[in-house]
C-alpha cells in the first residue's frame, strides 16, 4: 500500500457492527509512500498514527501517471445495522428484524422491516434457541428479499427499464 499527503484513507470496522473511518492522509514519513501515516479522521478531526491493514483502502487524489479516470467519485463508506428482536410464548417464536440504512442524509432506504415465525412440535422437546434460530433465519431472509426488491424498484426508477438483481 502506497499514500501520499492529501490522499483518502478508508478503514472498515475491526468488528462487527463497528463504524466505517475515513480521513485524510495528512503526513507520509516514507518518501516511497509506505506506511504509517498520519491521518486526520473525518468524523472526529483527529489525528493518529495509522498502520492500514487489509480492512483499508487509499484513495489517491493525484495519480503522477497522469491516466486517472476523470470524474472518478470518491470512495463511499457507510455503515448498516440489522437488529433482530426475538419474542417467544407457548412454543412459539417471532422475530423481526429491521435494517437501519445508516443516517438518512447517506441512504435512500432508511429503515426496512420483515417478520419471521416459528412453531416447535407439541412432541419436540423445549428448546427455545431452535426457535430463535429459525425464526430469526426467516426473518433475515425475508429482509433480504425486501432489500433486493428496493433494490430492483430503485434501478427502474433510475434507468426507466425493469431491474432484476440475482441473489
Amino acid at each position: 500500500m502506497k499514500a501520499s499527503v492529501g490522499d483518502r484513507i478508508v478503514t472498515a470496522a475491526g468488528v462487527v457492527g463497528g463504524a466505517v473511518r475515513d480521513g485524510v492522509v495528512v503526513e507520509c514519513p516514507h518518501e516511497d509512500g509506505s506506511p504509517p501515516y498520519r491521518v486526520r479522521w473525518s468524523d472526529t478531526g483527529e489525528e493518529t498514527l495509522v498502520f492500514p491493514g487489509p480492512d483499508s483502502l487509499v484513495q489517491p487524489t493525484d495519480d503522477d501517471a497522469g491516466d486517472q479516470v476523470p470524474d472518478v467519485r470518491p470512495a463511499r463508506a457507510v455503515t448498516w445495522q440489522v437488529q433482530v428482536a426475538l419474542v417467544e410464548a407457548a412454543g412459539s417464536t417471532t422475530a423481526e428484524a429491521v435494517l437501519v440504512a445508516g443516517p438518512p442524509e447517506h441512504s435512500d432506504v432508511g429503515a426496512l422491516r420483515a417478520v419471521g415465525h416459528a412453531r416447535k412440535d407439541p412432541d419436540d422437546a423445549e428448546v427455545p434457541v431452535i426457535g430463535d434460530e429459525v425464526a430469526a433465519g426467516r426473518a433475515l431472509r425475508r429482509l433480504a428479499d425486501t432489500l433486493l426488491g428496493q433494490a430492483e424498484a430503485d434501478i427502474a426508477a433510475s434507468t426507466g427499464q425493469q431491474g432484476h438483481v440475482h441473489a
